[in-house]
């Protein structure tokens, strides 16, 4: 083996050892920074009020002027004509992250084929050089799809709340601007936000009617959905405002009730999905542990390389048809 040779696989030793030990770093950091500002959350909130500094509201507008700037990028330029662009910015204003989806695509591309070209140069695979490159790219976006469902689902169940505020600033004399303020005013994130940013548009001259179809849009709900049509209606048409919103905010409440009925009901099937397909995966690596010149066949021969992928696509596709039987619509 030429010297050459011999520090290219050194280099690629010292960088197995290397990776692990950064990323370990890295979550580590990241949990302890979680843990910290959940600690000082509130009391940074009243140190900010105290000192007079901009409340949340403040911030969300600045955000939402900040995300809609009209500015033209290098990044929109290069992948603003692909259609899925517009879809993963609809990701990102749902997930409620301050990105633009262009520069976000360009970071990932770049970063997965930097990564898988450094990993490949220093003696790694080819094929698992190409693989950690995928994950850098597929592992943001399940975050993201992830943020954004556990968001929607808080925010679907802060509407009977506010549907129940609004009717009574309604009743109290309000108009629908002050209700909507009132809203994005006395309540917690994420629907405050959503009516932050809709009172604000009306306030530059947006009619009520336009930015509360605009947040219909944006946050693809059913229950928005219904809201704003009976909005739109009460105001073509006249009628008690506020005796509607009491009832979407009953039908609302026992669609949520329900939905957590059926969510009971298919635990048992969605906690077998996941045991079914951890199982394999388990199996493999005992098997690793305990024989590996038994089980490496599927890692060095093709036939096994072969075997390996044709089960974990099957694998994929029966635990995409057990979340397909057990997701109920309510």
């Amino acid at each position: 083996m030429s010297l050459v040779a011999q520090n290219m696989l050194a280099a690629g030793q010292i960088w197995l050892y290397l990776l692990p030990s950064v990323g370990s770093m890295l979550l580590f950091y990241g949990i302890w920074q979680v843990v910290t500002e959940s600690r000082v959350s509130n009391q940074k909130k009243m140190q900010d009020r105290l000192r007079g500094e901009r409340s949340r509201e403040d911030k969300v507008v600045a955000s939402i002027v900040r995300r809609s700037s009209g500015t033209t990028q290098f990044a929109d330029v290069i992948f603003g004509k692909f259609r899925f662009v517009p879809k993963l910015q609809i990701l990102l204003d749902q997930a409620d992250l301050d990105w633009n989806a262009s520069k976000m695509v360009l970071n990932l591309a770049g970063g997965a084929i930097l990564t898988a070209v450094i990993l490949i140069a220093f003696g790694i695979k080819w094929v698992a050089g190409i693989g950690i490159g995928f994950g850098i790219v597929i592992l943001p976006l399940v975050w993201i799809s992830m943020r954004r469902k556990w968001r929607m689902t808080k925010l679907c169940n802060q509407l009977p709340d506010v549907f129940e505020m609004m009717s009574q600033a309604l009743r109290a004399g309000h108009s629908l601007a002050g209700a909507i303020q009132l809203i994005y005013e006395q309540m917690p994130a994420p629907i405050a936000t959503e009516f932050a940013q809709v009172y604000h548009e009306q306030n530059l001259g947006v009619r009520v009617e336009d930015a509360l179809q605009a947040m219909a849009d944006r946050v693809d709900s059913l229950d928005i959905r219904f809201f704003v049509t009976a909005v739109m209606i009460q105001r073509q048409t006249g009628g008690d405002l506020a005796e509607v919103l009491d009832n979407i905010s009953g039908v609302i409440r026992e669609r949520i009730e329900l939905a957590g009925l059926v969510r009971g009901l298919t635990a048992e099937g969605r906690l077998s999905g996941w045991v079914l397909f951890a199982l394999p995966a388990l199996v493999f690596v005992a098997s690793m542990y305990l024989n590996p010149a038994y089980a490496r066949v599927l890692l060095e021969d093709p036939r096994g390389q072969i075997m390996l992928m044709i089960a974990a696509g099957m694998q994929l596709m029966g635990i995409a048809m057990i979340r397909w039987i057990v997701n109920i619509k309510v």
